[in-house]
């Protein structure tokens, strides 16, 4: 079996989550791409295996393909027996400002399992706060990036990150699957 690398991006913003999605498919990366609102969801979705997926390819960068690759985001639903093979992400993008919720507390939970503890985390937020950044990076985040402000800082940024944390970086993950 073949295993593509994934991300888990951790956003309650469906615009935003959109964006990133189109950004994803402007970079030509073969790239699997799951969705949470909320940090609970997010962690019922780690402990339980991925319930919906979009599949990020590199043929898929004309502006059709990804309105209909959009318009499946939510609408996605994998097998059952697709579920059970399926491993943790690769990556995992978090925003810190969720909804009544801080990013930091969903990061400290992930670190506190001994199974997802080895994702990288990545706090992709607007915030360029000196604390945040500080709490973030105290509370076991890899990485701390701002998000950019037009669109083509955006593709640009999420080819950076996925060409360093999915290609160029290694990780415990990496040792226990093969891609």
């Amino acid at each position: 079996m073949v295993t593509h690398p994934s991300i888990l991006l951790i956003e309650d913003s469906p615009g935003e989550c959109e964006l990133f999605c189109l950004a994803l498919t402007q970079t030509g990366l073969d790239v699997v791409l799951y969705t949470e609102h909320d940090a609970e969801a997010a962690f019922r979705h780690l402990e339980v295996k991925p319930k919906a997926e979009v599949k990020v390819r590199s043929s898929m960068t004309g502006e059709h393909e990804a309105r209909e690759l959009l318009s499946h985001l939510t609408s996605y639903s994998t097998s059952a027996s697709t579920l059970a093979s399926q491993p943790l992400p690769s990556l995992i993008l978090l925003d810190l400002q969720l909804r009544g919720q801080n990013g930091c507390d969903l990061l400290k939970r992930l670190r506190a399992d001994a199974r997802l503890a080895a994702i990288p985390v990545v706090v992709f937020t607007t915030s360029d706060d000196q604390t945040d950044l500080a709490r973030c990076y105290a509370s076991g985040a890899n990485g701390y990036v701002v998000k950019p402000g037009t669109f083509d800082e955006l593709v640009h940024c999420t080819a950076d990150l996925c060409r360093y944390w999915l290609t160029w970086n290694r990780s415990l993950l990496m040792a226990e699957t093969r891609c």
